[in-house]
């Protein structure tokens, strides 16, 4: 019986696991090792780690964990399940751990536009994100693509990086109101399909459209949808925003008694360093969680 088991070795599931294991719980971390960012070739906008492989920060991570005697299993959670004194943690190859509680720190995946060449470039020079990727392709000219909505927000908001930025909506005609915005912030737009993006080794060239057009670029950030990396949130019962992010406290705590949720999952705010605090968060209520069922705490008094 674990006192936590964690599904997902990402941030927020590693430091949540630091605390934890620092509050001499006993702890299992289960990562199948997909983690959103593999793609990215330097985490950015963390302080002491600005610029690390993402690789390495992981490694790090799981390294710290050792002298906690944190458990760390590569495998895949297929199923959580709520048993009398806890929870059921099951595993594709059929094995089976018992939780008192779990915290889900499984992320989300971003849904690429279905753009070819585009996917050759993901993390190169093509992003998702302009606080996490923007300052490395500043003054450059830079492609804003609309998949699942419009380009206008995403392609207004990384004027702050670059001059010369160009909205194009993949096939959609653009609200007039929005095109007047655009036009008086200089950034030129394409409504037309676009057919490829050309690249050379990962380097955005330019965007072929449908009607002939040529867009130059040299990065492409791209305004999609997300969706949850697994479905052990909603299958377990809890609630979600309209977002489609799981609803929780400020502390990662689920409408299901003992099922927390941080990171991606849970919050809008993607960062890593905002997903390694929610993780910290977490193990602290988490460990308060369990010190009151075991009646550490003190016991009311009447005045």
């Amino acid at each position: 019986m674990f006192d936590v088991v964690i599904v997902g070795g990402g941030p927020a599931g590693l430091s949540a696991a630091l605390v934890l294991g620092r509050c001499r719980r006993r702890v299992l971390v289960c990562d199948e090792g997909r983690p959103r960012n593999a793609r990215a070739t330097s985490l950015n906008g963390y302080l002491t780690r600005d610029g690390v492989a993402p690789t390495d920060f992981l490694r790090l991570g799981r390294d710290e964990l050792q002298r906690y005697g944190v458990v760390q299993k590569a495998t895949t959670v297929s199923d959580v399940v709520r048993q009398p004194a806890g929870f059921e943690v099951r595993f594709d190859n059929g094995d089976r751990v018992s939780g008192r509680t779990v915290l889900l720190a499984t992320g989300v995946r971003d849904e690429l536009p279905d753009i070819p060449g585009l996917d050759e470039c993901y993390g190169i020079t093509v992003h998702h994100c302009p606080y996490c990727d923007g300052w490395e392709v500043r003054d450059r000219t830079i492609a804003v693509v609309g998949a699942s909505g419009s380009p206008v927000g995403l392609a207004l908001s990384l004027t702050t990086w670059s001059a010369r930025v160009v909205a194009c909506t993949n096939g959609r005609r653009l609200a007039p109101a929005h095109r007047r915005q655009l036009a008086l912030h200089d950034i030129p737009s394409h409504e037309a399909r676009i057919v490829r993006l050309v690249h050379e080794e990962g380097r955005t060239r330019h965007l072929e459209l449908a009607d002939g057009q040529r867009v130059d670029c040299e990065a492409v950030f791209f305004a999609s949808s997300q969706r949850q990396q697994c479905g052990l949130a909603k299958r377990l019962g809890c609630e979600f925003t309209r977002k489609g992010t799981v609803k929780t406290d400020l502390l990662g705590k689920t409408c299901v008694p003992g099922i927390y949720v941080v990171g991606d999952a849970s919050r809008d705010v993607q960062f890593v360093i905002v997903a390694a605090a929610e993780g910290a968060k977490a193990g602290v209520a988490i460990n308060k969680a369990l010190q009151a069922s075991a009646g550490l705490v003190p016991e009311a008094v009447a005045s």
